[in-house]
């Protein structure tokens, strides 16, 4: 899993192809809807498109003559799982440190 998350968020760290996956949470887009939304040339959003696939972030499906693009549940599945592990870590440490300032007050107000 840490090779895929690795992969995954290098391909999103583009500004480019982050962008792209922000415009596809909101659902499946062809690639001309993208190249508007965008306002970049086709055959530099197709380069994107492309890496962001073979990093399984996206998944294409042929529509007559266009190819619409949408999010891969489970890629975006793992990276969610991977960025909840660092939350619980905060959260338990953020936890332990209320726990040792609740102890500190009530000893220093004895």
């Amino acid at each position: 899993m840490a090779n895929n998350v690795q992969q995954r968020l290098t391909a999103i760290s583009e500004p480019n192809r982050f962008r792209i996956v922000e415009l596809l949470r909101d659902g499946p887009r062809s690639v001309g809807e993208i190249v508007e939304a965008l306002g970049l040339g086709q055959p530099q959003v197709s380069r994107h498109l492309r890496l962001l696939a073979d990093a399984g972030v996206v998944e294409v499906t042929k529509k007559a003559q266009q190819r619409i693009y949408r999010l891969h549940p489970e890629a975006m599945r793992e990276l969610s799982d991977w960025a909840a592990g660092f939350a619980e870590l905060w959260s338990a440490r953020m936890d332990r440190l209320g726990a040792f300032l609740d102890d500190n007050t009530n000893q220093q107000g004895a």
